[in-house]
């Protein structure tokens, strides 16, 4: 199809309006609203999960609260939190399309994922292990022929080739890709592979299901900086967001937030590597 000149001008003139016109839009929808949409997954322990009481909990949901709580300070006005349910598959296109507001759902800042949206400072930081029955394993060495299972749309999907190739796997493009982390559990726990790769956290939090069964094998095979996705070209929301994670930290929040979860006398003990970036 063939443009005249006039027209690829208008073309072009729309195409750079609408994304002027996307700049700031949130910060004032927000500011209008009183509400923060924020995406949050719902079966990842103990991140953000269901229950027994039907109820929503989790590292991430109480950080999703204590977020909103300090919001207020930038944003001028009492707000309210509205949770959308999110998962791997999910969460980044949920900003890209404006469904929600910012997603807080485990997620990697990564060069790939920038590419689609905006992150705020890191929040959690992580890295990858591999789960596997107690017993079975006692170096990573020793998953040299077996099958692993890692979830959809994860770093460790993007990482997988290139870790179980590290660890000496002799076909490492051969793994089971499961949809959910729920189905990797279950692919684990039914003996259908012998070991499940993926961030720390989140293996703690399942091999907590039953106690005594499962152990973390070796040593951290990645780096995994925990980001909020947040829509691009929207400075004053990244501001708003980056300046209220700061403030959590600040005052303690975090830290209470963080032991409640993943202190000594939690059920998920994992010790915390390093404190958020703090900006002067």
């Amino acid at each position: 199809m063939c443009f005249s000149f006039r027209g690829s001008f208008i073309v072009c003139f729309l195409v750079l309006l609408s994304s002027i016109c996307w700049a700031g839009e949130v910060f004032e929808q927000v500011q209008e609203s009183g509400i923060v949409r924020i995406g949050l997954e719902s079966d990842i322990i103990p991140s953000a999960f269901i229950n027994e009481e039907n109820q929503w909990v989790g590292f991430e949901v109480d950080m999703a609260e204590a977020l909103v709580e300090h919001l207020k300070k930038y944003v001028g006005k009492e707000l309210k939190i509205e949770r959308v349910k999110v998962d791997n598959e999910t969460r980044i296109s949920f900003v890209f399309s404006g469904k929600v507001d910012l997603s807080i759902s485990n997620m990697t800042h990564t060069k790939k994922r920038d590419d689609f949206i905006d992150f705020s400072i890191t929040y959690f930081c992580d890295g990858q292990k591999i789960l596997a029955k107690k017993g079975k394993f006692e170096k990573l060495d020793d998953f040299a022929g077996k099958l692993l299972t890692v979830e959809k749309g994860t770093t460790a999907e993007m990482k997988a080739v290139e870790i179980l190739t590290k660890i000496g796997v002799q076909k490492p493009e051969q793994y089971i890709l499961a949809r959910r982390v729920t189905e990797c559990y279950e692919l684990l726990k039914n003996d259908e592979v012998d070991a499940w790769l993926n961030d720390s956290s989140i293996l703690i939090g399942f091999s907590a299901l039953e106690p005594g069964k499962y152990e973390l094998v070796g040593d951290f095979l990645s780096n995994e900086p925990y980001g909020m996705g947040l829509p691009e070209n929207d400075s004053d929301w990244r501001d708003a967001v980056n300046f209220a994670i700061q403030d959590i930290w600040n005052d303690g929040t975090y830290l209470n937030i963080y032991n409640k979860w993943y202190g000594p006398d939690s059920s998920f003990y994992l010790p915390m590597s390093k404190q958020i970036e703090i900006w002067p």
